[in-house]
């Protein structure tokens, strides 16, 4: 982008304003570099690193970037193997406290970060902790080694420190001796070259032996160093000597072992400008309440709701630019202080932001194209009397952009061709618009001309646009109309500025009838524009409202089937609940039946008893499920045979036929180790898928209660399974079990955590017929396995 335009459009100045939100002297570097990419997959990449980093700033704050310095002139020190200076070790560490500071923010955000394209930016960075605590141990400030920063250095501070002891110890019974107080000027201990003095009077110089250092303005003091504390002194001075020498030797410890980071230090802080360059556009995005520009490569520009960012929120007048899609000149009229410079301002520092990386502070939805170049020719005077060097210098930049303005380009004029004869400016104006239309280059001028209004009417691919003038109060309303061209309202701005009515009704006299319609024409325009606005915002009204009606339907809808789910899950509960208690009462008759069974004399009429109370006990637990009850076809005793496979409806369930009907129609029929008499109407003969001879069958059906026995294994092994998967299938092993009558059984969960025995221990509790369990001693499997006994 040329200079001139960057300037013009005051881009810097929004630099300015990125500049201040950056934390870091490197970031801040970068964005003094930043200019716009003509490139638009950059383009969209720069405008996406500013998204994610406003998300992120939204979500988790500002970066913890602040304290990082430029130590790249520290690095290419090192590079050659140079040492560092305390100051510039401190910078280092300060780089490598922002470094641990910023994984820190990063762990905190990781869910989110890590989704982002900045996240590698993140995960570059290396806090070097150990060289940082290094840096810290050593240094206090920046001038100041640490005592603890060597055991020779604390040794010779400890030398330096018991020397001055000494010294002032030897003085001050100098400065106390009342032979020797006679001689001083006053009764103080100073220091002259780096040497332990005190004032004696110029008098007394042959009597006080020592060494002369200083003497005052007028001769009459001298600053003697008393030979008693000569060799103390040079003493103190060896041991500065040696601790100089020992600073030195740690600065260059220090510095060998940064150098050994040298590659890390570079990579953090050159990621470190980037991050902080990056989250610096999403701090102003957010300043500006700046959204995503979408860019295409169509020529087409459309902002709406644009502000000026530059100007603040209490002047700025949000207005709606739209071109390059069925027009790519747009020619905007209306009165001097009316928003046509600012609109031009807008359009073009918009492009030079997005092109630049940073959002834009417009609506939601709002595009802009690519150009290589935007040239400018905008003035800031606004005076009617122009000289002919101010035209002379718009025609020289005039020429300058018609001889490099591309269709890739952007042009703005600021009342193009005004400044000469206003009937050759028009046609200056006229014939420039002209030549960039044919072109095909994007073009924004504004202009007072109403020959330029004609030419805008009567070209196709060319429109009019107006800055709205209030005739009422006589006041610019600053919104941008297009399609509708302006008036200059002199008439009506002279009359609010005092001029007499005699002479602007001599004025309106002297137009030509064809201008004064022209302009009747432009008025009436403006009112219907004025009410299909209105009319538009109305529409909007609606819209917007009927959005509302809808979010509100669709939470109403939501929170219905919310509440739909809850009594479906409040009512499998219930269902759950009915079944445990069937399963408790089913779980009672069993043990009572095989008690019964068990007994030596097997009582038929007690087990009828217990048949019929398990009967009425599921029939009541089916109503109170709402269970649909199954229905049997019926037998006639002519179909029904010994070991016949029957379903047999009261019981929900298969059994086989041990007898024939007697003279109640009633037939015995087996089920488990259940026997029971039942109606033949209550049956249905089941097919069977091979035929086998009636006794066969007989015989078969009475011995399916020893076969299951036989086929039902002792143990059962549940590693690997879910939990609650497991709890199932161990619930419906143990009813076999115990239906076949196995004494006890192994169960195999493994060791593992222990949770999986945990749950089945907690469930065999609740199992009525278990009278016992225990976990498996040495040689059954130890803690892997649990022994069940039976009651």
């Amino acid at each position: 982008m040329n200079q001139k335009a960057l300037k013009i459009l005051e881009y810097d100045k929004i630099i300015l304003q990125l500049k201040q939100l950056a934390q870091s002297e490197p970031g801040k570097k970068m964005v003094e570099a930043l200019k716009p990419y003509s490139d638009l997959e950059a383009i969209n990449r720069k405008q996406n690193e500013t998204s994610e980093a406003l998300s992120t700033v939204l979500k988790y704050g500002s970066l913890p970037i602040r304290g990082t310095h430029l130590i790249g002139p520290s690095l290419k020190r090192l590079a050659i193997g140079g040492n560092l200076s305390i100051l510039e070790l401190l910078h280092i560490g300060d780089v490598l406290r922002v470094a641990s500071r910023l994984k820190s923010y990063f762990r905190e955000g990781e869910e989110m970060i890590c989704t982002l394209s900045i996240a590698p930016l993140f995960l570059d960075i290396e806090p070097l902790t150990p060289l940082l605590r290094e840096i810290d141990r050593c240094i206090i400030s920046d001038d100041t080694i640490a005592d603890e920063a060597s055991s020779q250095l604390h040794q010779i501070r400890r030398s330096i420190q018991n020397t001055h002891t000494k010294i002032r110890s030897n003085l001050n019974s100098i400065i106390n001796n009342n032979n020797q107080k006679t001689m001083l000027q006053d009764p103080i201990i100073t220091i002259r070259n780096d040497r332990f003095c005190v004032p004696v009077k110029a008098e007394y110089r042959s009597q006080f032996k020592g060494m002369i250092h200083d003497q005052s303005s007028t001769g009459s003091t001298l600053f003697i160093e008393p030979m008693s504390v000569v060799e103390l002194n040079n003493g103190l001075t060896e041991l500065a000597h040696e601790e100089q020498e020992e600073i030195s030797r740690i600065l260059a410890e220090l510095s060998a072992l940064a150098a050994v980071h040298m590659e890390a230090l570079k990579i953090n802080l050159d990621v470190m400008a980037e991050l902080d360059f990056i989250f610096a556009k999403a701090e102003l995005a957010l300043k500006q309440n700046a959204t995503l520009p979408m860019f295409n490569d169509n020529k087409e520009i459309n902002l709406k709701k644009a502000r000026h960012p530059l100007l603040s929120d209490q002047e700025v007048v949000p207005i709606d630019i739209y071109l390059g899609k069925s027009f790519n000149t747009l020619v905007i009229t209306g009165p001097n202080t009316g928003g046509k410079t600012v609109t031009l301002k807008t359009l073009g520092l918009f492009s030079l932001m997005g092109q630049a990386g940073l959002h834009i502070p417009a609506f939601d939805g709002s595009s802009l194209t690519v150009f290589d170049e935007i040239y400018a020719d905008i003035g800031d005077e606004q005076s009617i009397e122009q000289s002919l060097s101010t035209f002379s210098s718009h025609m020289v930049n005039i020429v300058d952009i018609l001889k490099k303005a591309t269709i890739d380009s952007l042009v703005l004029f600021d009342e193009l061709g005004a400044g000469t004869d206003p009937t050759e400016g028009a046609a200056l104006a006229m014939a420039t618009l002209e030549n960039l239309f044919a072109r095909r280059v994007l073009t924004v001028a504004t202009t007072h001309y109403s020959e330029l209004k004609v030419y805008a009417l009567s070209t196709e691919g060319v429109e009019n646009a107006s800055c709205e003038f209030d005739v009422t109060t006589l006041r610019p309303t600053y919104r941008l109309l297009i399609g509708v061209p302006g008036k200059s309202n002199a008439f009506a701005i002279s009359k609010r500025l005092g001029l007499g009515d005699d002479i602007i009704e001599e004025a309106k006299a002297l137009l030509q009838q064809k201008e004064v319609r022209f302009e009747d024409l432009i008025t009436d325009l403006e009112i219907n524009k004025k009410l299909a606005i209105a009319e538009k915002e109305k529409a909007e009204k609606y819209r917007k409202e009927t959005e509302i009606l809808k979010r509100r339907f669709d939470l109403q809808k939501e929170a219905f089937e919310q509440k739909k789910q809850e009594m479906l899950m409040e009512a499998k509960k219930e269902a759950y609940r009915i079944t445990e208690a069937a399963k408790e009462e089913a779980d009672r008759l069993i043990r009572q039946i095989n008690r019964i069974a068990d007994s030596a004399q097997i009582d038929t009429k007690a087990l009828e008893e217990s048949r019929s109370t398990l009967r009425q006990s599921m029939t009541k637990m089916e109503n109170e499920m709402g269970l649909p009850k199954a229905k049997a076809k019926g037998t006639k005793a002519k179909d029904i045979a010994i070991g016949d496979t029957v379903f047999v409806a009261p019981f929900n369930g298969n059994g086989a036929v041990l007898s024939l009907p007697n003279s109640k129609g009633e037939i015995q029929v087996q089920m488990g180790i259940m026997k029971s008499n039942v109606s033949l109407k209550d049956v249905t003969v089941l097919q069977e898928e091979s035929h086998h001879p009636k006794e066969a069958r007989k015989k078969a059906s009475s011995k399916s209660v020893t076969t299951k026995a036989y086929n039902i294994s002792t143990e059962i092994d549940l590693r690997g399974e879910m939990t609650i998967d497991a709890l199932q299938v161990l619930d419906k092993y143990l009813d076999d079990a115990y239906l076949s009558k196995l004494p006890m059984v192994t169960i195999i969960h493994g060791k593992g955590t222990g949770a999986l025995r945990s749950a089945i221990h907690k469930h065999l509790r609740k199992v009525k017929y278990v009278d016992s369990f225990r976990i498996g001693a040495y040689g059954e499997g130890e803690s892997g396995v649990t022994i069940v006994e039976f009651k």
